[in-house]
């Protein structure tokens, strides 16, 4: 898969996982704060965090499929 995709992928998945932390910890949603509550563009900021959840975990899969030898 494209090193592009994968990475980008990558850092929107982290960017999810922080601003996830920030709502269970502090009750702040950082997306909401900088775009707006459920704005199209905060819309569409939740929606590529979730499509790269996907792609991360079927490059995860793949990875562990090709590389990862069972015992």
């Amino acid at each position: 898969m494209n090193k592009f995709l994968k990475v980008t992928s990558y850092i929107l998945v982290l960017i999810g996982a922080l601003n996830w932390g920030l709502v269970g910890l502090f009750d702040f949603n950082l997306v909401s704060f900088l775009f707006g509550d459920m704005t199209l563009l905060s819309r569409v900021i939740y929606s590529l965090v979730g499509i790269s959840a996907i792609v991360a975990a079927i490059t995860g899969h793949m990875y562990e499929k090709r590389y990862c030898v069972e015992e």
